[in-house]
């Protein structure tokens, strides 16, 4: 049985690309978790798409032996979690099972606001934090400057705090001696009942549910039955083990540790993140507080180019749900493009790199239609639903008003640059809520609408700024705002795949880009293609499509030909006017992927 107070629990804690997964590669190779030939970059990223982009998405753990200076050995669980805003919550679920936070901050650029995000949520759990300032081997790393940064910035102490590079090595033994002395003891009683939090839980294709668990009291071994409160479901644990990083069995899990149980479990519905595991045969009176559910907070809807791939994109979807709880997914259709899903993310990264797994796992081609967010509609009947399809919009004399979800978000940016990113937000309806200065960086921060963020606010402030700016934000709530759905016909038909939620300030400049943009887009017909921005029964916008002219005249000459020419003329006419009635505009894919570019365009 491993004595308690040789345990630490600590998560790595950083902005994107500040040197994470490098910094627990070191730690790995220094503990000896792995063979100098299993090791390879950033060992812990194990999907293709984290190592191709260099970014953390699922936050991963590892168990390992460290032997200090002075001869004592500990166990050390290290939980490396992602960077980027879209997945926090990966982020607040690891500081939940730990007790302290190595803070690793890029010595070359300073703190960023995912930093700041961070390191708030870090102290909020009450950890104890070793700040640690990562790249000195690069010829711009500036410790004394981003020392003082980190006090004045974020306000933690950094006289202890330890200079290191994640790619020599160097400094990687002194981040050791200091989790081992300076953390905090786990607390807890291996001889008290159980109570253990499931911290995470994923869907392998030979063990079914695997579950990570933060053992707080007791100890659970295999064997044993369990229950998991939130369901009230009896199971027995077939297995139990540790990532050291590789999956290795063993015998028990005690008090304060981290580690894996599988139960036969088949179905990752039965497991809830955040849920109580406690022994069948000793139940805890109540569950532990868990965690905040996630909610997806972007909607969007993905639609096969080819519709007989309807199938494979259902079966994609359900695989990828299996491993991620934040993603959610319902059937849709479109007039226009089909049979699809709506589906909800916790951002655009999260959708892109959803996206991206569809395509290239399940080799599916996909048309993703104008991301949106959840509004509340308040109608005059009192009723509040919740509203994430432009199409499921009821009509405008049974609102009262509709609110839409507001963030407060944190610019860190070099002060050359602040002017633009003024106007930025002022031009996305922020109201700016303060402003501060680190030496010659500008801390922002601004409440805006999630709505005018969603799409492109990312892209604009990496541009302006040359990529030196740095954004991070929460959702605050809701508030009322003057909103309406902006529609689009084409040949007098709805086409509801590309109806939105907009602003009534930007809906007439809107309306008049998409319909100058199908214009462009929907090849000619054998008549006249009106395309129309409507808002409600009021058209704000319209384009035309000129018909092909069939020359019907050339061949009349001779005695009478103008009556003759009139009354063919005429025949045209009436044609036109029926197929024009009859005929329907084939909308062709590159039309709907052009529209859904303009708002990046613009």
């Amino acid at each position: 049985m491993s004595d308690i107070n040789k345990v630490r629990n600590f998560a790595i804690i950083a902005h994107i690309d500040h040197g994470k997964s490098t910094i627990a590669d070191r730690m790995i190779q220094i503990c000896g978790g792995l063979s100098e030939r299993e090791m390879k970059e950033q060992v812990l990223d194990s999907m293709d798409i984290e190592r191709e982009r260099g970014i953390t998405i699922k936050a991963q753990t590892v168990k390992l032996n460290y032997k200090s200076k002075d001869g004592k050995e500990y166990i050390l669980n290290i939980i490396d979690t992602p960077g980027h805003v879209d997945f926090s919550y990966e982020v607040s679920r690891s500081l939940l099972a730990c007790e302290g936070s190595v803070l690793i901050v890029d010595s070359s650029q300073g703190v960023e606001a995912q930093t700041l995000a961070n390191v708030y949520q870090a102290l909020d759990t009450n950890h104890h934090i070793v700040p640690v300032l990562n790249k000195i081997d690069l010829p711009a790393s500036d410790t004394e400057k981003v020392k003082k940064q980190i006090e004045d910035v974020i306000g933690i102490d950094t006289s202890k705090a330890i200079s290191c590079s994640g790619k020599t090595g160097e400094g990687i033994q002194e981040i050791l001696e200091s989790i081992v002395k300076d953390l905090p003891v786990p607390e807890g009683n291996s001889k008290s009942k159980l109570k253990s939090l499931l911290v995470d839980s994923w869907y392998d294709s030979y063990l079914g549910v695997v579950i990570l668990v933060r053992i707080l009291d007791g100890k659970i071994k295999k064997g044993m039955k369990i229950k998991l409160m939130s369901t009230n479901q009896e199971y027995e644990i077939e297995k139990v083990g540790v990532f050291t990083p590789k999956a290795k069995d063993i015998e028990e899990l005690n008090a304060g540790e981290i580690g894996f149980i599988i139960t036969g479990i088949k179905s990752l519905s039965e497991t809830k993140v955040g849920d109580t595991i406690c022994d069948s045969k000793d139940p805890l009176d109540k569950p532990l507080p868990g965690f905040k559910p996630s909610k997806p907070v972007v909607f969007c809807g993905l639609f096969p180019v080819d519709s007989s791939e309807y199938q494979k994109l259902k079966d994609g979807l359900a695989k990828l749900k299996l491993n991620d709880s934040s993603f959610s997914y319902e059937p849709e259709s479109s007039s226009a493009l089909g049979l699809g899903f709506r589906c909800g993310f916790l951002g655009l990264l999260h959708l892109e790199i959803i996206t991206q797994r569809l395509e290239r796992e399940f080799d599916i081609n996909l048309i993703t239609t104008t991301p949106g967010v959840v509004y509340k509609l308040n109608k005059i009947n009192g009723e509040v639903t919740d509203l994430q399809n432009p199409t499921s919009m009821p009509d405008p004399s049974q609102i009262k008003f509709i609110e839409e979800p507001w963030i407060k978000a944190t610019v860190i940016t070099p002060d050359e640059y602040l002017g633009s990113i003024i106007k930025i937000c002022q031009d996305k309806r922020g109201i700016q809520k303060d402003l501060s200065y680190s030496g010659n960086r500008a801390v922002l921060v601004y409440e805006l609408p999630l709505n005018e963020v969603v799409f492109d606010f990312y892209d604009k402030l990496k541009s302006i700024t040359s990529g030196y700016a740095s954004f991070d934000y929460e959702i605050t709530g809701y508030k009322e705002g003057d909103l309406v759905k902006l529609g689009v016909l084409v040949n007098n038909e709805p086409v509801d795949a590309l109806s939105m939620i907009i602003h009534k300030e930007f809906a007439q400049n809107q309306g008049r880009l998409v319909c100058e943009k199908l214009k462009d887009l929907i090849p000619r017909h054998n008549f006249m293609i009106p395309i129309q921005a409507a808002i409600g029964g009021k058209i704000i916008a319209r384009e035309s499509i000129k018909g092909f002219k069939k020359d019907v005249l050339t061949k009349i000459h001779g005695g009478g030909a103008r009556d003759r020419k009139r009354k063919l003329l005429e025949k045209q006419k009436k044609g036109k006017a029926r197929s024009k009635q009859f005929g329907r505009v084939e909308i062709p894919q590159e039309a709907f992927i052009g529209v859904l570019k303009i708002n990046k365009d613009n």
